[in-house]
């Protein structure tokens, strides 16, 4: 199926695709700190810069969104069916590099935690995993 959008059309959408301060993000970001902890934003000391990255506990977490890093099984991971090479050449080397991205911050002693785009949708679950990973027993938000 060919591209329904013109493209100039097409070239203006994906101009607007974020990378940083995603509504999943925002979400993640949120959490974390309704739990109490502080962080910093995109650490460009670190590989892959991190959405956040918490130095006290050397913990980093990476904010995924399903499409672009392919979160296998999930609804939103779906196959565009135009330009199919050259998606899969984009999402092989985006898995690659977030690969990378993770073992060199293991190396270097940092803990990760990936969060999905999908696992923002609900916040109460999401709100316990952080809780769990961060060392939170009692992970209720502070309000």
């Amino acid at each position: 199926m060919a591209d329904t959008l013109n493209k100039r059309d097409r070239s203006e959408l994906m101009s607007r695709i974020r990378s940083k301060d995603t509504r999943p993000e925002l979400v993640v970001r949120s959490c974390v700190h309704r739990l109490g902890y502080r962080f910093r934003l995109h650490d460009r000391s670190l590989p892959g810069s991190p959405d956040l990255v918490l130095r006290r506990l050397r913990t980093v977490v990476l904010v995924h969104g399903c499409f672009w890093h392919r979160h296998a099984g999930c609804r939103l991971s779906y196959q565009p069916k135009s330009r199919v090479r050259f998606w899969l050449d984009k999402f092989e080397a985006n898995v690659a590099r977030d690969r990378r991205t993770v073992a060199d911050l293991r190396r270097a002693g940092w803990r990760v935690l990936i969060v999905w785009e999908c696992q923002t949708r609900d916040t109460k679950r999401l709100m316990k995993e952080l809780g769990r990973f961060l060392g939170k027993s009692d992970a209720e938000p502070r309000d």
